[in-house]
């Protein structure tokens, strides 16, 4: 479960305190009255839990994503695959440059595509039409991918040595933060449409990611969108974030993209 959001497979009730403590839980405030629930242990707040208890859960939860992702990765470094993560929020236009990059790619490089989504396969089916193998992943209620599903999925796709793994995970700019999945990097993709603040507004996506796409910049003459500012707010959040300006629909950026993935396969 994803202390967050709560999502999970199905339904899912949390138990365990035999007799939990009721204390009122109040947000804290601005002097506007704005209210903010992400302080406490657990960052977080869900109606007759205690802090304690949502970190305790999340803990336990993440342990043991995260051995699995470490089993993941120690499978993809024996094989030579740089696993990538690519994150972002819907419509930032992730499939399209994924789509354009296997287009580029795939008469040089042997590439594999993992597919997240909660439902449809039409992404997938998007991917495979450019002839390059895909598995669509679909989590339901569920926001984000995991180590497991990613675990299942790479074993499906028979992925070659030396290949590129690209997981494509869940539209979300929030759950994907905290889930290793074995990756080498997070890739975060940010179009010019949503805005130059969203770095500051989901800080921990950022924050983990060692690259921002700022996809979308053939629409900047249309949009108000501060690009100086846009940067400044993901290295405020990351200093070291790598940041690439490009369009996958007209191709601007797109070598430099293509040079990145060639010096993280190097590497």
């Amino acid at each position: 479960m994803c202390s967050t959001c709560g999502c999970a497979e199905g339904e899912l009730t949390i138990e365990g305190d035999a007799q939990p403590t009721r204390v009122p839980f109040r947000p804290r405030q601005n002097p506007k009255g704005d209210l903010h629930y992400g302080f406490g242990a657990a960052g977080t707040h869900a109606p007759g839990i205690s802090q304690r208890r949502m970190l305790e859960i999340e803990t336990n939860v993440l342990a043991k994503n995260d051995r699995l992702a470490a089993h993941n990765r120690e499978h993809f470094a024996a094989q030579q695959i740089l696993a990538l993560n690519l994150v972002s929020s819907p419509g930032s236009g992730k499939t399209t440059l994924l789509t354009q990059t296997l287009l580029r790619l795939r008469d040089s490089v042997p590439c594999a595509v993992i597919e997240g989504d909660q439902q449809t396969t039409n992404d997938a089916e998007r991917i495979r039409a450019t002839g390059v193998a895909a598995i669509q992943v679909n989590t339901g209620k569920g926001c984000h991918l995991d180590a497991q599903m990613v675990h299942d999925a790479a074993h499906r796709l028979a992925l070659q040595p030396h290949s590129l793994l690209f997981i494509e995970n869940v539209g979300n700019l929030v759950c994907p933060a905290g889930f290793d999945l074995g990756e080498r990097h997070k890739v975060a993709v940010l179009s010019v449409t949503e805005g130059e603040d969203k770095p500051l507004k989901y800080p921990h996506m950022f924050a983990a990611a060692r690259l921002m796409l700022l996809n979308k910049i053939d629409l900047m003459p249309y949009l108000e969108f501060d690009l100086d500012a846009c940067i400044a707010n993901a290295r405020r959040v990351n200093p070291q974030i790598e940041i690439i300006t490009l369009s996958a629909t007209r191709g601007d950026g797109m070598d430099q993209w293509l040079n990145w993935l060639a010096a993280q396969r190097c590497a």
